[in-house]
């Protein structure tokens, strides 16, 4: 059961509140849409659960916080937008990354592929899928660690009817597994006819809570839609002749030329035009809705019959229809809604499932299938409908039960004492009421993730084309500016093989290294996979610290091919007797070893400081173009002083004595530090290691 809990989101500068104070609850085994306009909150609120937006609040998953779950993705599913990868990886490479970070076997890749009807697509490039695709792999990912929750935000946006009907038979078959699905719709339709369970919100606040049934009879009525040049004249004239047979007519208009007419028939509109000569271009029936984004243009035909309905307290009538306690929500002003549609903002009564039934409503309408199913999908059995499975039609607005104190929302339930039902002063007093000490303060925080550090960072390396492209390019590169520095004989042999001239500020496979370690931060900001739209990138140590192992043997790996190829390249085009064994070979090759970690290293860290790959690309070049001259002009000049002995004087400093052979080693690795290109890359790991935990440090005291 997920559980919501005063959920009221930090407000921004010069606005309120996006949510503001939200308690409901959606159980398992059933579909709860939370309904709600463009800007009502829906998203903010399923951030809010997901602890990703400052506020205050709390939600229960199945009785524990999300930070209190060791397992997140193993508990909730979450698509609140479509899924970041990149677009040259593809849909297998994608969800096994995934997979390594949810913490969960590879082979789950496969069988979720398999449920959300991709497993043909499997090797499809990200950037080549559809919409509907890409919702189903936005899918896969939410199911991807077998959860109990599933949140998604608009999961059926910019879908054909056929591709959302498979969308929410999928939802509807998790929740009769047990599970609980949460999802968000701007359509009340949509809701009544998917969801077993709809939470209405307007501007953050819970207008209603109802089962899908008593929505669609108090929210959903059935209606005339007529489209004509003469809108004005055509609602005066419909409204005159209700008043005139006390007949129970609305009429709204909806841009310009369209009007809704509530309580009549096509048959009696068409008449009513054809006798006073107005032209019109629309007539159907329609599902309308009643909620608080309905506006109307004239005020309600009404009858005499029907003003007890507006009084708080009705008195019985007879002849008449019985007061709907959702339309008695406020007092009737010129203008405004008859009483089927409740006030804007204004918590709406779900009807009680042992309340009598009303006299005079057709009861044939409660168990006609819904006219608003999308063609193609084929809906199966719902709570609280019939036993074939038909969905429940609304019925007219004079046809009201009795509604739930509990159920209209914690605080109409405080105002009403006694389990009396409020009248609509009493509701407004209510809603507008002080809601009392709200819990403490929510701070997003980092998702723990992933939860496999060093195989996801493996497949994040070796699932990306851009990876084989960039060690092409390089070896490709280094094998030709070798042969062209060994043609004119006037280069050193160790620059030779590792091909840098002067010209460039590093050889072909330092920058490519320095490249392949910005992609490995710059990649977690441009394409969010670890996130998922759930906050930032974590700063987990054991996260670094496989970046950093996977970089460097990344870049050991090619600098080793970049010097065999080059030198095959060598022997192949000028033989080999022009390539002599130098005496320091172990030096150079420490040096060059050094030189593309350090290359690696720097294009890492600075990636993950500055969230660019650009960034990671800029400070390796950096260390030969800046800080290497200024390295030089330090390192340059008489010395008066000398490191001899070092090693000697370093074992008497530890008290420990080690084979006189690592002396050799040590010495050799301080001459590689103490050369200018080696000193910049020192002092720029040094301050980039240490700008990366300042920026880790200040993040998590925003946390």
């Amino acid at each position: 059961m997920l559980q919501a809990i005063g959920l009221t989101s930090a407000p921004r500068r010069g606005c309120d509140p996006a949510v503001r104070d939200l308690t409901f609850e959606a159980r398992p085994g059933a579909v709860t849409a939370l309904l709600g306009a463009p800007g009502a909150g829906k998203t903010t609120a399923l951030r809010l659960m997901l602890e990703l937006e400052p506020g205050r609040g709390i939600t229960y998953f199945r009785g524990r916080p999300l930070h209190r779950i060791a397992h997140p993705a193993r508990e909730v599913g979450v698509l609140l937008a479509e899924v970041p990868g990149r677009p040259s990886r593809t849909v297998r490479g994608q969800l096994r990354l995934l997979c390594a970070a949810a913490g969960v076997p590879v082979t789950r890749a496969d069988e979720v592929l398999e449920a959300v009807g991709l497993h043909g697509l499997q090797d499809q490039r990200l950037g080549a899928l559809s919409t509907g695709m890409e919702r189903r792999l936005g899918l896969a990912a939410a199911l991807l660690g077998d959860p109990h929750t599933l949140l998604l935000d608009q999961p059926a946006v910019s879908l054909s009817p056929r591709e959302a009907g498979w969308l929410y038979e999928l939802l509807r078959a998790h929740a009769a597994d047990g599970g609980t699905v949460l999802c968000t719709t701007d359509d009340p339709k949509e809701a009544a006819r998917i969801a077993d369970h709809v939470v209405t919100i307007d501007e953050g606040r819970l207008v209603a809570d109802q089962e899908a049934a008593d929505f669609a009879r108090t929210r959903l009525r059935p209606r005339v839609a007529v489209r004509t040049p003469h809108a004005a004249r055509l609602a005066a004239v419909v409204s005159r002749e209700a008043r005139a047979a006390r007949r129970s007519v609305e009429v709204v208009t909806e841009n310009g030329n369209r009007l809704c007419v509530y309580g009549s028939t096509c048959a009696e509109v068409g008449e009513t035009a054809f006798r006073h000569g107005i032209l019109l271009h629309q007539l159907a029936d329609e599902t309308g809705d009643t909620g608080p984004a309905l506006t109307p243009a004239l005020a309600p035909a009404l009858t005499p019959a029907l003003a007890p309905a507006l009084d708080p307290e009705p008195a019985p009538a007879s002849g008449s229809a019985p007061a709907s306690d959702a339309g008695a929500e406020a007092e009737p002003t010129a203008g405004a809604p008859s009483s089927g549609a409740p006030l804007a903002g204004a918590p709406s009564s779900a009807p009680s499932p042992g309340a009598a039934p009303v006299p005079g409503a057709p009861e044939e309408a409660l168990a006609a299938p819904d006219a608003g199913a999308p063609s193609g999908a084929a809906p199966g059995p719902r709570r609280g409908s019939d036993a074939a499975g038909a969905h429940v039609r609304p019925v007219l607005a004079s046809s009201v039960v009795r509604s739930r104190p509990a159920e209209a929302g914690p605080r109409a339930a405080a105002a009403t004492p006694g389990g009396a039902l409020p009248g609509p002063r009493a509701a407004l007093r209510a809603q507008d009421a002080d809601p009392g000490p709200l819990p403490p303060p929510l701070r997003p925080k980092p998702v723990r993730s992933p939860l496999h550090p060093l195989r996801y960072e493996l497949r994040r390396l070796l699932g990306a084309p851009a990876t084989y492209a960039v060690t092409v390019a390089v070896l490709v590169a280094s094998a030709a500016v070798a042969v062209l520095l060994a043609r004119t004989g006037r280069t050193p042999l160790p620059y030779v093989i590792a091909a840098w001239p002067g010209l460039l500020p590093l050889p072909p496979a330092a920058l490519g290294a320095g490249l392949l370690g910005a992609f490995s931060f710059g990649d977690e900001y441009r394409y969010p996979v670890l996130s998922s739209g759930r906050g930032p990138v974590p700063r987990r140590a054991g996260l670094l610290l496989a970046k950093l192992a996977v970089t460097a043997v990344t870049a050991l790996t090619l600098a080793l091919l970049a010097a065999v190829i080059d030198l095959e390249a060598l022997r192949l085009v000028y033989g080999g007797d022009l390539i002599p064994v130098p005496e320091n070979w172990p030096l150079l090759c420490a040096s060059w070893a050094g030189l593309a970690v350090g290359c690696a290293w720097a294009g890492l860290l600075a990636a993950g400081i500055f969230r660019a790959t650009a960034a990671g690309v800029a400070a390796v070049l950096a260390v030969p173009v800046l800080i290497t001259p200024l390295v030089q002009k330090v390192l340059v000049g008489p010395s008066v002083r000398s490191i001899a002995g070092l090693p000697g004087r370093l074992r008497e400093l530890s008290w420990t004595h080690w084979p006189y052979e690592v002396d050799r080693w040590l010495m050799g690795a301080v001459h590689v530090v103490a050369q200018p290109v080696g000193t910049a890359l020192v002092l720029s790991l040094t301050a980039l290691i240490c700008a990366y935990l300042l920026t880790g440090l200040r993040r998590r005291a925003r946390w």
